[in-house]
């Protein structure tokens, strides 16, 4: 059996090793600047600051709707990654396929556990923005990242908009028909918003509007003017892919700024 002294030699040989050094670019962290070496070379540990306020890791100022949020974020990935597997963005099988979820598939329950998630990430998004607010921690400096996380809000509101259609029922279908027309009314890009009339071409027989219903901001939206076997296409694509890459993008710039801006601000 090996003595502690003989540990201890063991771990200063492996340490001062070229295979040692070629992956962690520091010392054991018992000292301030091998501790903030740590950090700024961790993958993970270098998003967050190297010092932070005690006072804003308390709970009852934090209510870690941030970190709630981004778990959330990730536990849809993932079992939004699942349904992949089983869900076809068609007219002819959208519906049948959540059917299938709910009753054969096995471990189907991962169709509620996105459902639901979607649910409490969208009131964890307000929450967090609400105490954002009522701290004062959109001030100065972090004015910036207030702007991130007002973007993040309305991604958020989106995916849950966009994911509303999938199921292909009609509760549905008439809830983005509803929603849908409210974007006619979109400043500039909705046929029936301020600013769309300005937009002219001209011809030889006048000047005709560029935006119209079938080119507007709805239109594209759809696929058509009405909720169709195209609107669920596009509104999967949205949901699977174009709304879930910007808002991972925008999440890591978001803890980067928070980390930039000295961490979570202190109480007023």
């Amino acid at each position: 059996m090996a003595k502690k002294g003989d540990l201890g030699r063991i771990w200063d040989y492996t340490v001062n090793t070229q295979v040692w050094r070629s992956i962690m670019r520091h010392g054991y962290p018992s000292t301030p600047r091998n501790r903030a070496l740590a950090i700024l070379s961790n993958l993970v540990l270098h998003l967050h600051p190297i010092r932070m306020r005690k006072s804003g890791l308390r709970v009852r100022y934090t209510w870690c709707m941030g970190g709630i949020t981004f778990f959330l974020f990730l536990e849809l990935t993932i079992t939004g990654l699942l349904l992949m597997f089983y869900y076809r963005p068609t007219a002819e099988y959208a519906y049948n396929d959540i059917v299938f979820l709910r009753s054969d598939v096995p471990l189907g329950i991962m169709r509620e556990l996105h459902r639901w998630g979607a649910h409490a990430m969208v009131i964890s998004v307000w929450l967090h923005m609400m105490r954002v607010f009522l701290t004062g921690a959109y001030k100065p400096p972090r004015e910036f990242n207030w702007g991130v996380g007002v973007v993040l809000l309305v991604l958020t509101l989106l995916l849950s908009f966009t994911g509303y259609l999938l199921p292909w029922d009609q509760l549905a279908m008439w809830a983005v028909t509803v929603g849908t027309n409210m974007a006619r009314a979109t400043p500039f890009v909705g046929h029936e918003g301020p600013g769309a009339s300005a937009i002219v071409l001209p011809t030889e027989g006048g000047a005709i509007s560029v935006i119209h219903q079938a080119s507007d901001v709805r239109f594209g939206l759809l696929g058509g003017r009405f909720v169709g076997a195209p609107t669920i296409l596009r509104f999967y694509v949205l949901h699977c892919v174009g709304f879930p890459l910007i808002v991972a993008f925008l999440v890591a710039l978001h803890f980067w700024r928070v980390r930039k801006d000295g961490g979570i601000s202190g109480p007023l």
